[in-house]
C-alpha cells in the first residue's frame, strides 16, 4: 500500500513565495508509484488548507491518513522547530531536524554561540535585540571592521539583510532588520568564495559534493537568489582540491551533529584566499526547488531528486520507529 504523504507548504514567513515553488517541484519529483502526495497549504493568515478546503487539524489528535508530513516550510513558523513541535505531539513522522536542531539552526545567534563553543570556525559577530540600546557605527566597525552585514537573527533567504559600509546606511539597516526579528545579528564581512555543502542523515549523515555560488550582485541577495535569473552562477561541484572538498564535507557533517540535525540540511561556508574554511550558517530546510543548490548537489553526487526525496521520507520513518522503540521499552 502506498503511504500517503503530505506536503506542507506556504506559512506566516516572508519566505512564504519562496514555499510555494519548493512544495510543487517535491510534489511533481515524488515517487507516486510509492507515496500519495498531498498538498496542505499554510496561507499567510496561518489558515490551513487541504485541497482548497479549510482542514481544522487542530481539533484532532493527529493529522490522519498522512503517514509521513513533509514540510516545506522556509522561516519562522516553519523551519524553527514550531510546525517541528506540533507534528511531534501529533504524534506523525515528519521530514527533518526535530524541535531541538531546527530552533538553533534558525537562530544565528545562538547557532554561532554553539558552532564556537564547538571550536567550529565562524566569523565575529555582535547582537543586538530590540530593548537594548544601538550602538554607533563607529563602534561596530571598530569591533567587525567594515563593511558589516545586519540581519535578522531569525529569517532565511537573506530577507532583511543589509551590507553598511558607512555610518548613514547602518541605522536604516538596523531598522530594516529589527522589521522581521526582536533580535539581530552585525557580523563581519568576510572576503572569499561562497561554498555550499548538503548533508543527508539522521544519525550517521553523509555530505555531498560541494557547490559554489558566484554572485553577480554585491552580495547573494534575495533579488540575486529569487528575481534576478542572472543574479549569481551555480557552479556542481566547486573547483576545489581533494583536500579542501574533504575539510568541508567533514566541517558539514559535523556541524551538523553539533546542532542536533536531521534528516536534512546545507551548510554555507566562506573559502579565503588563504585555504581558510568560515561556517557561516546552516538551513535546516533549504530552497528545495529541483535547481536548488541542495538537490543539484545530491544529484552531482549519485543521487537524484526523486531518489532523494524517497531517502528524506525513509529517514523520517526510520526516526520515528525509533522513538517509538525507546518509548516502548521505557514503559
Amino acid at each position: 500500500m502506498k503511504k500517503v504523504i503530505g506536503i506542507l507548504f506556504g506559512g506566516k514567513s516572508a519566505e512564504h513565495e519562496i514555499s510555494l515553488l519548493s512544495a510543487k517541484n517535491v510534489y511533481d519529483a515524488m515517487d507516486k508509484t510509492r507515496f500519495d502526495p498531498v498538498m496542505i497549504k499554510i496561507d499567510k493568515n496561518g489558515k490551513w488548507e487541504l485541497d482548497n478546503d479549510q482542514m481544522l487539524l487542530l481539533n484532532s489528535d493527529k493529522l490522519s491518513p498522512f503517514d509521513v508530513i513533509f514540510p516545506i516550510l522556509h522561516g519562522p513558523f516553519g523551519e524553527d522547530g514550531t510546525i517541528q513541535g506540533f507534528l511531534k505531539l501529533a504524534n506523525i513522522p515528519f521530514v527533518g531536524s526535530g524541535v531541538l536542531g531546527s530552533a538553533v539552526g534558525m537562530d544565528k545567534d545562538v547557532m554561532k554561540r554553539l558552532l564556537r563553543d564547538a571550536g567550529i570556525p565562524i566569523g565575529k559577530f555582535l547582537t543586538l535585540k530590540s530593548h537594548e540600546p544601538v550602538p554607533s557605527f563607529a563602534e561596530i566597525k571598530s569591533a567587525l571592521g567594515a563593511p558589516v552585514f545586519v540581519k535578522p537573527a531569525n529569517m532565511g533567504s537573506s530577507v532583511g539583510i543589509s551590507k553598511v559600509t558607512e555610518e548613514p546606511e547602518f541605522a536604516a539597516a538596523v531598522k530594516d532588520a529589527f522589521q522581521y526579528d526582536t533580535k539581530i545579528i552585525m557580523e563581519e564581512f568576510i572576503p572569499g568564495r561562497e561554498i555550499e555543502c548538503a548533508v543527508l542523515g539522521n544519525e550517521d549523515p553523509i555530505a555531498s559534493i560541494p557547490g559554489e555560488i558566484i554572485p553577480s550582485h554585491d552580495f547573494y541577495s534575495y533579488d540575486a537568489k529569487y528575481i534576478d535569473e542572472k543574479g549569481a552562477a551555480l557552479e556542481i561541484p566547486a573547483k576545489l582540491d581533494k583536500e579542501t572538498t574533504k575539510r568541508i564535507q567533514e566541517i558539514s557533517v559535523k556541524v551538523f551533529q553539533v546542532l542536533s540535525c536531521e534528516g536534512l540540511s546545507r551548510v554555507d561556508f566562506f573559502l579565503k584566499d588563504n585555504g581558510e574554511l568560515i561556517v557561516n550558517e546552516i538551513n535546516t530546510i533549504p530552497g528545495f526547488t529541483k535547481i536548488s543548490m541542495y538537490p543539484k548537489m545530491w544529484e552531482a553526487s549519485g543521487i537524484s531528486y526523486t531518489e532523494l526525496i524517497t531517502r528524506l521520507i525513509e529517514l523520517a520513518i526510520a526516526r520515528h520507529e525509533k522513538e517509538r522503540l525507546l518509548k516502548t521499552s521505557v514503559v
